[in-house]
């Protein structure tokens, strides 16, 4: 098989990129390990910033978006007992979505087949070769058969666990990490929300956090260990926790009970190599850097990495050069370096440690309380939740 750029995954990352080069003009094949119905079924975050949307309806993905997606104009901190608004839309100007990936990975999946463009699934990448040359090449399986897909460039989208990264020759990449001492255990509950916006809660039993997949979903978190035994967590347990840890002073909780749907367990990491490209291999999304959700950054950083490398190959394309390219990595970068910033802190201020000390606790509520009463702190954290801007090349 042959084409322009070939791209591993049809996760966010890789079928934006798709979407955005198709529209450009330029072919494109995406591939996919997993069934088609397993993908559109992942449930992942679905926080939108504003960028993420603006980026979306831009190119005519924003019709369910704007009628199912849930507009947000702030978020809520708790803390001694106390809820604090923080006005995203007062103190930016712009608004967040919600608006689960798994709905924004079928709309693209619709647009890229309507569009008749190459879309493989249960095609196993097997080896990313011949990176430093002028047509790069992918070997993969389907239906038992082996393939080889040349191109001029490759895009690596297929997550953490994918084969584009370690295809990178040891020692050209350097990796940046930090593994959390805690996990988050999530549910899917058919109940209203707690709130229509959002609940960040730190409390002296852990964090917890209350949100939604629509007006009927509710979706919660508890910090746990990172090998919390599910089987441990009865449904009244996990209600009585909620409860507690996002209880007024007078012991009143906004938690709404239902059914429990879903359940698991979600491991704590910050994760970025660099550089996130080697010869015509391009990195983008969880194939490049991770961050904790605390922040909801994953898919926005995601988006974000393709609108840049989008840009940078359609460049190419209409025959000026490499520049936009070459600087890729080191532009997206900047903006996954704020994000991961952003994500540390929030997870930082929210969550208990084990092992810390009262005075540790005690900065915690202080810096929260700092948040809540400074304009300038409400500021500073609602910028860096709604989206900061995409960077420009140097």
């Amino acid at each position: 098989m042959r084409t322009q750029v070939g791209i591993v995954g049809a996760g966010p990352a890789g079928l934006l990129l798709g979407h955005l080069l198709h529209r450009a003009g330029i072919e494109t094949v995406v591939l996919e390990v997993r069934p088609r119905a397993h993908v559109e079924a992942r449930i992942r975050a679905g926080l939108l910033e504003q960028g993420t949307v603006d980026v979306l309806t831009a190119t005519g993905l924003g019709d369910r978006l704007h009628r199912e997606g849930l507009v947000h104009e702030g978020i809520e901190l708790r803390f001694d007992g106390e809820g604090h608004r923080i006005d995203l839309a007062g103190l930016t100007g712009k608004r967040v979505t919600i608006y689960g990936q798994q709905e924004v990975v079928k709309d693209l999946i619709a647009a890229r087949l309507a569009a008749g463009a190459p879309l493989l699934f249960e095609a196993e990448g097997l080896a990313a070769q011949d990176l430093d040359t002028e047509r790069p090449r992918l070997t993969f399986r389907q239906d038992g058969r082996e393939q080889v897909l040349d191109c001029d460039i490759l895009a690596g989208c297929d997550g953490f666990h994918g084969i584009c990264r370690d295809a990178i020759p040891a020692g050209l990449l350097r990796t940046y990490e930090r593994i959390y001492p805690f996990a988050w255990l999530g549910i899917l509950a058919a109940a209203p929300p707690a709130s229509h916006e959002l609940i960040y809660a730190r409390h002296e039993r852990g964090f917890a956090l209350a949100t939604m997949r629509s007006n009927s979903l509710a979706r919660h978190y508890l910090q746990c260990r990172p090998e919390e035994d599910l089987a441990a967590w009865s449904d009244d347990r996990i209600w009585a926790e909620l409860h507690a840890r996002m209880a007024g002073r007078d012991g009143a909780s906004p938690i709404k009970e239902g059914p429990i749907l879903q359940r698991g367990v979600t491991a704590m990491r910050s994760f970025v190599v660099e550089p996130m490209r080697q010869g015509r291999l391009f990195l983008a999304g969880d194939a490049a850097h991770i961050v904790p959700p605390t922040g909801a950054k994953g898919m926005n950083l995601a988006v974000a990495d393709v609108v840049v490398l989008a840009r940078a190959i359609e460049a190419w394309h209409r025959g000026r050069g490499m520049a936009l390219l070459d600087a890729y990595s080191s532009t997206a970068l900047r903006r996954i370096w704020k994000a991961q910033r952003f994500s540390w802190w929030m997870t930082s201020l929210l969550h208990r440690f084990d092992g810390g000390d009262p005075f540790e606790h005690k900065v915690q509520l202080a810096e929260l309380d700092y948040i809540c009463r400074s304009a300038a702190g409400a500021l500073t954290l609602a910028e860096n939740y709604v989206g900061l801007p995409l960077e420009a090349a140097p």
